[in-house]
C-alpha cells in the first residue's frame, strides 16, 4: 500500500514539473493594450514639438507618425471599479520618426504603461505615406514582430489615417473597422480583408494588388473603392471606385452578396438582388504565343424593386428584357474598370497573373517580373448571363 502511494505522489510531482506555466507573464493591469495603428506622412503633433524645444529630441528623420490606439482595461476584460464607467473607450497617441520600433519606444517614455501590440486589429496607411515610402519599409517591423498577430487588417486612407481612428460613436474605432469587413457578405463593394500575412506574400510576389480604402467625414468611416499599389515599385498610384471593387469580385466569382441596380426605358431604377455568381477564366493562345482572356459569368437572382408601376414582372418578354439590362450594366461596369488597368493604370489587379501562373507555369516564369507590361496588351472578352428565378414576395 505504501508503494502505490509513493508512486502516485512521484506520478504527480512529475506532471506538476512537466506542466507549462505563465512564469513571464505580466498583469495586463501594468500594459497599454493598442488594437489600431494608423500611419502617416511625417508631421510632428504640436506637443512633439513643444517637447523638442525643451529638450526631448533624439537623432531621427520625420518620415512617417505613428498613431496607436490604445483601449483602456475594462474594455478588453477587466471591469475596473464596480460602478465605474471610463470617459472615452479608447486613447490615441501619436509620436514621430523613421523607425517604428523607436517610436514604439518613445511613446513608452510618454506613458506610466508600456504598449504591447499582441491584440492589434487593423493597421491604416495613408496614400501620401505610402507615395513617398515603399510599403515594404513600412511593414517591415509588423511582420518581423512576434508581439503582432499575422491577422490584423491592412487598410489604405484617402486622408489622414489618423482621423480613421477616431468617432462620435460609443464603440473602439479599430474594433469598427475590423467588424466592417463582415459586410462582405452583404455586398461586393467590402472588399475581403487583406491580413499582414496576406500582404507578406502580396509584396514577396511583386505584383500589383489593391487594398480597401477607407474615408472619414465628420467622426464617421466608410469604406470607399480601393487603392492600387504597384507591385514592381510598392508604391500607391491611383484610386478605383465601388464600382471597379464590386467589378473585380465579379471578375474573380467573389460575390457573396449584393445588388445591381440599373435604369429601364422610362428612366427608372430597377434592382437585382443577387443569390450565386460563378465566374471561370478561360486563357486561349495562338500558334505565335499571344495570349488573351475569356471570362464567362453567370448569376441567378431575383428582382427585388421595381419603381415601374406600368410594368408587369409576370411577362416573360418583360422579364427577358429586364435580364439583358442587367446584363448590359454589369458589362459596362467591367469594361471601365478594364479600361482603368490597362490603359490608366497599366496593371493587373483582378487575380488574371495569379490565373496565368496556374495554367502557364513556365510560360509565367518568363512573365512574372513584367506582367504588368504584357497584360495591358493582351485581349480581354467578356459573356455575362443574368437569370431572375424570383420575383421576392409580390402581390401580382
Amino acid at each position: 500500500m505504501f508503494r502505490h502511494q509513493t508512486i502516485r505522489l512521484l506520478l504527480a510531482f512529475m506532471i506538476l514539473l512537466t506542466q507549462p506555466a505563465c512564469w513571464s507573464s505580466k498583469e495586463i493591469e501594468d500594459l497599454s493594450v493598442y488594437t489600431g495603428l494608423a500611419l502617416d506622412k511625417g508631421e510632428p503633433k504640436t506637443v512633439e514639438r513643444e517637447f523638442e524645444e525643451l529638450g526631448g529630441s533624439y537623432l531621427k528623420h520625420n518620415k512617417l507618425t505613428a498613431t496607436v490606439q490604445i483601449v483602456p482595461e475594462n474594455v478588453i476584460g477587466n471591469s475596473g471599479k464596480e460602478g465605474e464607467t471610463p470617459k472615452t473607450h479608447f486613447h490615441n497617441i501619436s509620436e514621430s520618426g523613421d523607425s517604428l520600433l523607436e517610436v514604439f519606444r518613445q511613446i513608452s517614455i510618454r506613458k506610466n504603461r508600456p504598449i504591447i501590440g499582441h491584440h492589434l486589429k487593423v493597421v491604416v496607411i495613408s496614400e501620401k505615406l505610402i507615395q513617398e515610402e515603399k510599403i515594404r519599409r513600412l511593414m517591415d517591423f509588423l511582420l518581423r514582430d512576434n508581439d503582432i498577430r499575422p491577422s490584423c487588417l491592412i487598410f489604405l486612407s484617402q486622408g489622414r489615417a489618423s482621423d480613421t481612428l477616431n468617432t462620435t460613436a460609443e464603440e473602439v474605432p479599430s474594433f469598427r473597422l475590423e467588424d466592417m469587413v463582415h459586410n462582405h457578405f452583404r455586398t461586393s463593394k467590402v472588399m475581403k480583408g487583406i491580413t499582414l500575412s496576406d500582404l507578406d506574400a502580396l509584396m514577396y510576389s511583386k505584383q500589383s494588388f489593391v487594398l480597401q480604402n477607407v474615408i472619414e467625414a465628420n467622426g464617421e468611416v466608410e469604406f470607399s473603392g480601393a487603392g492600387i499599389i504597384k507591385g514592381d515599385t510598392g508604391h500607391w498610384i491611383g484610386n478605383l471606385n465601388q464600382q471597379d471593387v464590386e467589378s473585380i469580385a465579379w471578375i474573380k466569382g467573389d460575390v457573396k452578396g449584393g445588388s445591381i441596380k440599373t435604369y429601364d426605358q422610362s428612366n427608372e431604377a430597377i434592382t437585382y438582388e443577387i443569390k450565386s455568381v460563378k465566374s471561370k477564366i478561360t486563357l486561349k493562345e495562338t500558334d505565335d504565343e499571344k495570349y488573351s482572356f475569356h471570362v464567362d459569368i453567370e448569376s441567378d437572382g431575383r428582382l427585388i424593386e421595381n419603381w415601374d408601376d406600368y410594368e408587369s414582372s409576370s411577362d416573360n418578354v418583360y422579364v427577358t428584357e429586364l435580364e439583358k439590362m442587367f446584363e448590359e450594366r454589369i458589362t459596362q461596369k467591367i469594361n471601365v474598370l478594364i479600361h482603368k488597368m490597362q490603359s490608366t493604370y497599366k496593371v493587373d489587379v483582378a487575380g488574371f497573373g495569379e490565373w496565368f501562373s496556374i495554367k502557364k507555369p513556365q510560360a509565367w516564369k518568363q512573365l512574372k517580373d513584367h506582367w504588368d507590361e504584357k497584360f495591358i496588351g493582351m485581349p480581354l472578352t467578356f459573356d455575362v448571363k443574368l437569370k431572375i428565378t424570383d420575383f421576392g414576395s409580390t402581390t401580382e
